[in-house]
């Protein structure tokens, strides 16, 4: 795209930039819309699970339904708490929003369509998405609310423990592809197993897919891990005293969360961009169209599960990220590290 702008007669400086600006663009504004649009899928996914319709009378078939919801919390007033933090109040949702944005930068959605191609891009999705849990914690400080400030210390705790799992995991999945950019990791996943693009079909690392979806589903706050908005506990949780724009921003922010996990369990275990199977005729389709129907299916067993599973209890939420997640991953790094050099594969 730099070139483009340079054969416009721009300086190589103003072309980057504005190269940049539409990269950043192409991504930002699609993920916004399918933010809305994957909101009404979700409802209609719940309500189909629910034998209920859903859904359907604003727009054909419902489809205009998260616009107007959006125009509804538009349009009230917005309403801070006389002993609320007022800048930290307003800045909370603004974090949350941003940061779930910002980690779209490194995933490759074909071979020669990515943003930012880094060498660290691993790191920097881990890097960002710890950087979330501050906008759930300033929310529940700033409010000056005794079950705001529960719901914080209940998001900090749980992002916290299953972050160390993750991490983990990933190790296991770097030390297979030998790098940490993203686009290479995908790569590495060609035929990873006979015909097979995608790490998941390694017994070895199939293993901690499972263990990396149910992660991220508590790394999201997405049920049956969703303690930090437990009606029946903390009312709404964090979110109590926000309205109008800044309920929004979490609303917006919590599913691009969701969608970003979609993406990595399709880029890191599931070939990304690559075709389920290394057959030519598969090549044919783009890469981006691939990597969307994952998240999309990825998003239906996200859904799926918030359907069909009940909430846990926050004593089972620890537990199950300290006492079995932590050593299992700890161990599986040992495992495929050791396995790695018995086979020569760091030769």
């Amino acid at each position: 795209m730099t070139d483009f702008f340079q054969s416009l007669g721009l300086s190589y400086d103003w072309a980057w930039s504005l190269a940049t600006i539409a990269g950043i663009l192409l991504i930002a504004l699609p993920l916004m819309l399918g933010v809305a649009m994957i909101i009404y899928a979700d409802r209609k996914i719940w309500a189909a699970m629910a034998l209920r319709r859903g859904p359907n009378v604003v727009g054909p078939w419902g489809l205009l339904q998260s616009f107007a919801d959006g125009l509804k919390v538009f349009l009230q007033e917005t309403i801070i708490p006389s002993a609320a933090n007022k800048g930290l109040f307003l800045i909370a949702p603004i974090i949350t929003f941003t940061v779930a944005l910002l980690a779209w930068a490194v995933i490759p959605f074909n071979s020669g369509a990515i943003l930012a191609d880094i060498n660290v891009g691993l790191l920097y999705v881990l890097a960002i998405s710890s950087l979330g849990v501050y906008g759930t914690v300033i929310a529940g400080w700033s409010s000056n609310s005794k079950y705001p400030f529960f719901s914080a210390m209940r998001a900090s705790a749980q992002m916290i423990s299953y972050e160390v799992s993750i991490g983990f995991i990933l190790i296991c999945v770097v030390l297979w592809a030998g790098s940490f950019n993203l686009k290479d990791i995908v790569e590495a996943q060609q035929s990873h197993v006979w015909i097979i693009n995608g790490f998941v079909a390694n017994p070895l690392l199939f293993p901690m897919w499972v263990m990396f979806l149910i992660s991220g589903m508590a790394e999201t706050g997405r049920a049956p891990f969703d303690l930090t908005e437990a009606e029946s506990e903390l009312v709404a949780g964090y979110q109590t005293e926000y309205s109008s724009m800044s309920f929004a921003l979490y609303w917006l922010g919590e599913y691009a969360n969701v969608l970003l996990m979609c993406a990595l369990n399709a880029t890191l275990f599931w070939g990304g961009y690559l075709p389920p199977l290394d057959i030519p005729v598969l090549y044919l389709i783009p890469g981006v169209v691939w990597l969307l129907l994952k998240i999309l299916f990825f998003f239906f067993i996200f859904s799926w599960v918030k359907a069909t599973v009940p909430r846990y209890r926050y004593d089972q939420l620890m537990r199950l990220g300290w006492k079995v997640f932590l050593p299992v991953s700890l161990f599986w790094v040992f495992l495929v590290s050791g396995y790695l050099m018995l086979t020569g594969h760091f030769a």
